[in-house]
């Protein structure tokens, strides 16, 4: 008897929400994709889940060696930019894609590859002020556009308990998914987490 193949998880943004919540969810029995362009810099270990060694490399390479060699997760990462010409094959075979990417520009090139192909996409966000965070599905989600393009809103550590918070309801959302179907939404401020569906 041929046994299914692990879902396939793909994390698109692997920065301070993407890799909290990546790391969170280690325990499910999935393949865990990783997408992200970007490097590691040193201004980014106060706030997003790498180790020092981690500095210099390729984010989604970095949380993959982290992930598999800590945790012997089942990763691949691909060190590129997400767009709308290359969305289709960085996601075949998800059964869920989780958007943690911090401008609204590729936020639409996955809602508009979900709902044009019927995957699960799940959003999470901080606001720009960094006062409360957003874990919404695709159906329900509209981007807000930024101030300024790609504006950092986790720099420094100092939206580190938002952070955490944010991404332990990311976990929960997909942890949710995986093992029941379910679809839950939540806002997270820094006083409680409150389900919103």
């Amino acid at each position: 008897m041929e046994t299914a193949a692990p879902l396939r998880i793909v994390w698109c943004g692997v920065g301070a929400l993407g890799s909290t919540a990546a790391v969170l969810c280690r325990n499910l029995d999935a393949t865990a994709v990783f997408l992200d362009f970007d490097r590691v810099e040193s201004k980014n270990l106060l706030a997003q889940a790498y180790v020092k060694q981690s500095v210099g490399k390729n984010k989604a390479e970095a949380l993959k060696a982290q992930l598999l060699n800590f945790h012997g997760v089942k990763c691949e990462a691909f060190g590129v930019r997400v767009t709308a010409e290359n969305v289709a094959s960085l996601t075949r075979e998800a059964g869920l894609i989780v958007d943690c990417f911090d401008n609204a520009a590729s936020r639409k090139v996955l809602s508009d590859h979900a709902r044009t192909t019927g995957v699960a996409l799940l959003h999470a966000a901080v606001s720009g002020d960094g006062t409360f965070g957003l874990v919404r599905w695709d159906e329900r989600f509209v981007p807000d556009a930024e101030d300024v393009a790609g504006q950092a809103t986790c720099e420094g550590g100092e939206h580190l308990p938002l952070v955490g918070l944010l991404g332990a309801a990311i976990a929960r959302a997909v942890q949710d998914f995986v093992k029941a179907g379910v679809r839950r939404d939540s806002m997270v401020g820094l006083a409680a987490v409150t389900p919103t569906s």
